[in-house]
C-alpha cells in the first residue's frame, strides 16, 4: 500500500466530462497550498461519455490523482461507499464533481477537525438559493423528516459534504450495511462532530444526476435502513382503517333507524376502497422490508471495482 496522506478528498463521479476540468482546476490550487500529503480518489461510476479518458489525462499531469473505476454504474451513494473504503488518508472529504459544494470550505473544515480534535465536519447549506423552488421544499421536507427518525444528531441542510477523520472511517467500514445512506450512518456514529456553513452554488457545467426518482429512492432507502416506522405506520393506517368502518356502520344505522335511507351502492364502493387501499399500503411496506432482508441475506456487493490506479503504485513498489 502506498504511503498514506493526511488527506484524502472523495469524488464520486459520472458523466462529468464538462464539469471535471473546472473542478479540477478549482480544488488542485487550493489542495497543493494546505501544505499536506493528500491523494483524489476520483470514483468513476461507470462513465459512458469521455470521463474515463479525461480522468487518465488529469492523473498524467497530477500524480496526487487517483483512479478508482467501477465494472458498471452503480450509484452515487455506492461510489461514495467505495472511495471512503479505499481512502488511505488521516482525514477523508467527500465532496461531488460539479462544484455546488465549495472546494474553499476544505481547508476550514481540515482546521476545525484539528484544532477542536473533531471526527466529523459536516457542510451545512446555509443559502440553496440557486436551487429551484421544487429542489429547496422537498429537500427540507426531507431534512424535516430524517431529524425526526435519527435526531438532533442530523445536522439540517448537511449533504454528502464532509469531512471525516480515520477513526470515524473506520467505524463506517464495520458496519455490515448493504446500501448505506451516510447522511443517516454518520450522524448516528454520534462521534464529535463540527459545522461549516456555505453558499451553495449552481451546478459549474453540466445537468444533474439527481432526478427526482433518485431523490425518491433515497429518501425511501434513508426510512428503511434505518427506522421501522414505516411499519408502525402500516398499524396505524389498520387502526384508522378500523375506526372509520365503524363510524360508517354507526352512521348507515342512525340512517336507517330516522327511515332516511338512500338505495346506492356509493358509500359501499368507498369503504371498500379505502380498506383495500390502506391493505395494499401495509402490504407494500412489508414487502419492502422483506425485499432488503432478502438482499441482505443475499449479501451480493454493492459494486465492483474493475480497476484502482494505486494498485499499480503498489506493484511498482513491489
Amino acid at each position: 500500500m502506498p504511503t498514506a496522506p493526511q488527506l484524502s478528498i472523495v469524488m464520486p463521479i459520472y458523466n462529468e466530462q464538462e464539469a471535471l476540468p473546472l473542478t479540477v482546476e478549482r480544488l488542485r490550487p487550493i489542495l497543493d497550498g494546505l501544505g499536506v500529503t493528500y491523494e483524489v480518489v476520483g470514483v468513476d461510476d461507470g462513465s459512458t461519455d469521455a470521463t474515463p479518458v479525461l480522468m487518465q489525462k488529469i492523473r498524467q499531469d497530477w500524480p496526487e490523482f487517483r483512479i478508482v473505476r467501477f465494472a458498471r454504474n452503480s450509484g452515487h451513494q455506492a461510489a461514495l461507499a467505495a472511495g471512503i473504503h479505499r481512502a488511505f488518508g488521516d482525514y477523508v472529504v467527500s465532496i461531488d464533481a460539479d462544484l455546488q459544494d465549495p472546494p474553499e470550505k476544505i481547508p476550514e473544515m481540515l482546521s476545525l477537525a484539528r484544532e477542536q480534535n473533531l471526527d466529523i465536519v459536516y457542510g451545512v447549506r446555509g443559502d440553496r438559493g440557486t436551487d429551484t423552488f421544487f429542489k429547496r421544499h422537498t429537500a427540507g421536507a426531507y431534512y424535516w423528516l430524517m431529524r425526526r427518525l435519527v435526531g438532533k444528531r442530523m445536522p439540517n441542510q448537511a449533504g454528502d459534504f464532509r469531512l471525516l477523520s480515520r477513526a470515524a472511517v473506520d467505524a463506517l467500514k464495520a458496519l455490515p450495511e448493504q446500501q448505506p445512506v451516510y447522511r443517516m450512518l454518520v450522524p448516528w456514529l454520534g462521534f464529535p462532530s463540527g459545522e461549516v456553513v456555505y453558499v451553495r452554488e449552481e451546478r459549474v457545467a453540466g445537468s444533474t444526476h439527481y432526478p427526482l426518482s433518485k431523490m425518491v429512492r433515497l429518501a425511501l432507502d434513508s426510512i428503511t435502513n434505518f427506522s421501522a416506522s414505516p411499519l408502525r405506520l402500516a398499524t396505524w393506517l389498520g387502526l384508522l382503517s378500523f375506526l372509520v368502518c365503524i363510524g360508517l356502520a354507526v352512521y348507515t344505522t342512525v340512517e336507517y333507524a330516522l327511515g332516511s335511507t338512500v338505495p346506492g351502492w356509493s358509500s359501499l364502493f368507498i369503504g371498500m376502497l379505502f380498506i383495500g387501499a390502506v391493505q395494499l399500503v401495509c402490504v407494500g411496506l412489508l414487502g419492502e422490508y422483506v425485499g432488503r432482508i432478502y438482499s441482505a441475506v443475499q449479501a451480493r456487493p454493492a459494486y465492483f471495482v474493475g480497476y484502482d490506479s494505486a494498485d499499480d503504485e503498489s506493484e511498482g513498489q513491489a
